[in-house]
């Protein structure tokens, strides 16, 4: 039997598909957000990084196309482009391109401001769902064992009121409240996982003549220690490339000069993307961005909870976005928190947390370990953060010379399947056959040790 009322703090990605998974366990579902949203395909305040180029993997569109049906095609009349992920992306992990085949695995081209105006577009069509912007939460309202509602008061003035609601969700993310309403309430503050990869992105965005390249995208991953740079070109909305070079460490960054911001794609393994820069037309000028650290706030491990509130997406864990992992784990937790809503509101939190947990292990693994094989980022590695570098970066070597490695691995990063998937046994011989090959050292990687580390204990 649906509820009255939900809340959504934040017109975030995740505070969208919130809204709308959320929507059949409730009567009204009200989405509040500080910013003055724009109609159509615009940048807004709150989303400082929109401008950079983002990934939506495999996983995030098929959630997306779940949620919200004929979204996929829906952006695409507006200029988006749908793809396959492994036959129109130039993938290089190594030093070659990881062979072009048709994978299956279906992707989606599409510029963060293109993607968040369809979804307020989907949300605001909803029946019963309402987006209320210039107005933010400044407190939560509690009647001493559940969350009943939130204070809410316009940004530019006036009375707050307070809004009753059976479950608030706070999507509002990196810069949310929730550890320290948590605080105020007198329950306990998550504990809190950190990274620093101290990468900087330098984004452009170029004039993009559809049919002149056979790719709609050219990926160069940053290579270690050893090549700590890489840089990606993504073919959007707007007949545009949107570009984005990156450093890891701040020696590291990008020139933001634009003969300077050129030349440094030209060290590469892959030349496209520095050929792209060369023969394009640029639309603006170079765009820096000091990444914020990565951040996991640990709610499933708090043994006390507020009933009927739970924090999403960025405010539970935001990532380093070099991996474009955000944008796919906030829409796969906003459908788990649905699935969740569905049995009920009593434990919600923890129940919701438990499965929220386990979206993230994986990408949280890709990237913070990624992030722990420099040697000047700070974290706590261990042996099994150092076996799994040294096999992914064997299975990085292969993706250049095989395609079925490449795809697996591409399936496995796109979060379509889990890590224990690359020590198949046709995955493994191919791993250990090109690493063999190669004579560069790195030591041994057993096997039984791989496949240990890869299950989670």
């Amino acid at each position: 039997m649906p509820h009255n009322h939900a809340i959504v703090l934040g017109a975030s990605i995740a505070g969208l598909t919130a809204a709308v998974a959320l929507r059949e366990s409730f009567d009204r579902v009200t989405v509040f957000d500080r910013d003055t949203l724009p109609a159509g395909a615009e940048h807004r305040r709150g989303v400082p990084q929109a401008e950079h180029a983002h990934g939506l993997l495999a996983r995030g569109r098929a959630v997306l196309e779940e949620l919200f049906p004929g979204f996929v095609d829906e952006v695409a009349e507006a200029g988006a482009v749908p793809l396959d992920i492994q036959r129109d992306v130039v993938w290089v992990f190594g030093d070659r391109p990881v062979p072009r085949v048709e994978s299956g695995l279906a992707g989606l081209s599409i510029s963060r401001a293109l993607l968040e105006s369809a979804l307020r577009r989907r949300v605001v069509a909803t029946p019963g769902v309402t987006v209320v912007d210039g107005h933010e939460a400044t407190a939560l309202r509690f009647d001493g064992t559940r969350v009943t509602g939130a204070t809410v008061r316009p940004v530019n003035g006036g009375p707050a009121q307070e809004v009753h609601a059976d479950l608030v969700v706070d999507a509002t993310g990196r810069g949310n409240r929730g550890p320290a309403w948590l605080a105020e309430l007198g329950f306990e503050r998550p504990a809190e996982d950190r990274i620093d990869s101290g990468t900087v992105y330098v984004s452009r965005d170029y004039r993009r003549v559809p049919g002149n390249e056979d790719f709609n995208a050219v990926l160069n991953a940053p290579g270690g220690p050893a090549r700590p740079y890489g840089g990606i070109a993504i073919g959007v909305d707007g007949d545009r490339w949107m570009v984005t070079l990156l450093g890891v460490g701040a020696d590291q960054a990008p020139p933001t000069d634009p003969d300077g911001y050129r030349d440094f794609a030209a060290k590469f393994p892959d030349p496209r993307l520095h050929r792209l820069l060369q023969e394009s037309e640029p639309l603006g000028d170079p765009m820096r961005l000091r990444l914020p650290g990565s951040v996991r706030r640990r709610y499933e491990r708090l043994t006390r909870l507020p009933e009927r509130f739970v924090s999403i997406g960025d405010a539970v864990c935001s990532f380093n976005p070099a991996y474009a992992q955000g944008m796919t784990v906030a829409v796969s937790q906003a459908r788990e928190l649905g699935l969740v809503a569905r049995s009920g509101l009593d434990g919600l939190p923890r129940r919701f947390y438990a499965r929220a947990a386990r979206i993230i292990d994986v990408p949280w693994d890709m990237s913070a370990g990624g992030d722990l094989a420099y040697p000047a980022v700070e974290g706590v590695r261990t042996r099994r953060t150092d076996v799994l570098n040294a096999y992914v970066a064997r299975v990085q070597t292969a993706t250049g010379h095989d395609a079925l490695v490449g795809r697996r691995f591409l399936e496995v990063t796109n979060l379509m399947r889990p890590p224990q998937s690359l020590m198949a046994p046709p995955i493994l011989a191919r791993v250990l056959w090109r690493s063999r090959k190669r004579a560069s050292g790195g030591g041994a990687v057993e096997p039984a040790t791989v496949e240990a580390a890869l299950t989670r204990g």
